[in-house]
């Protein structure tokens, strides 16, 4: 197994980190990374982009021609990770012996790390690996607008251990932002805008879906649905005509014995009269 580590500190300093763990070549324009790899053990390129906020966005897509380890220092700014698993497999704990959580296609994870034992992920080798890493930092460096937003991820997304993993089933509305981020263009002011927007909202649904528990909230209705199916086989399974015998039956039986004590005089079936 190949091990790699990363030296945690600025945007700057991850994507030199992973040049040289990776042997790849590099490319930065303004808040735009990209890294190219092509070497023996491994290729692929590793895409992303730091906002003004310190919101991260980075995109994976690897394949290891040997079985890897990386190893990452936690960062200063103590980020909460967002990952989207779009193909193949990967394995994280908190050190080298600590348990085993596996992400595979079409699952999220939420990962944060301010302690001092560093995040380990591993990777099969042959295999395409690829996932979407959306960061916010719960400590910024700088005061803005959306101290809020990371105050409410700090508050949901850590704890007192200093680490926090969760490994849970694809959100669609997540995965219907994340394909929306990904069709805006690549250049201008305006996209930086619009990126940012898409990502804001996806930090917000994930605080929503983890903030309440839908199953608890589905219970009544699933049970009122239930009572309403029942009722509607009941109905279904009644033989109608029998209904309607009865009701005749037990109105020929009802209607004399009104008519001869309400109004005095005695009722005659229909048929009598007919005849």
């Amino acid at each position: 197994m190949k091990k790699l580590y990363i030296n945690t500190g600025g945007f700057d300093a991850v994507f030199n980190d992973l040049k040289d763990s990776f042997s790849g070549e590099l490319t930065a324009d303004h808040n735009d990374y990209n890294l190219q790899i092509k070497s023996k053990w491994t290729k692929g390129s590793i895409k992303g982009t730091r906002f003004d906020d310190q919101i991260l966005f980075m995109h994976f897509d690897l394949i290891f021609h040997q079985d890897v380890s990386l190893s990452i220092e936690s960062f200063q700014s103590a980020p909460v990770f967002f990952v989207y698993c779009e193909s193949g497999n990967i394995t994280h704990t908190f050190g080298a012996n600590s348990e085993k959580k596996n992400l595979k296609k079409s699952q999220t994870a939420i990962l944060s790390n301010s302690s001092v034992i560093n995040s380990v992920l591993y990777f099969e080798s042959h295999k395409r690996i690829q996932f979407t890493l959306l960061g916010m930092p719960t400590i910024p460096h700088i005061k803005n607008k959306d101290e809020e937003l990371s105050s409410l991820v700090k508050k949901r997304f850590t704890n007192d251990t200093g680490n926090y993993i969760y490994v849970g089933k694809e959100n669609t509305k997540i995965a219907e932002k994340l394909q929306e981020f990904k069709a805006v263009p690549q250049k201008g002011t305006v996209t930086n805008l619009v990126k940012k927007s898409i990502l804001k909202d996806i930090l917000h649904l994930e605080i929503a879906h983890h903030s309440y528990n839908y199953l608890s909230t589905f219970d009544p209705v699933v049970a009122i649905a239930h009572k309403k199916i029942a009722e509607i086989k009941k109905l279904r399974d009644l033989n109608f005509s029998e209904i309607l015998t009865n009701m005749v039956l037990a109105s020929r039986n009802y209607l004399p014995k009104v008519s001869k004590l309400k109004y005095h005089f005695p009722f005659k079936p229909y048929q009598k009269l007919a005849s």
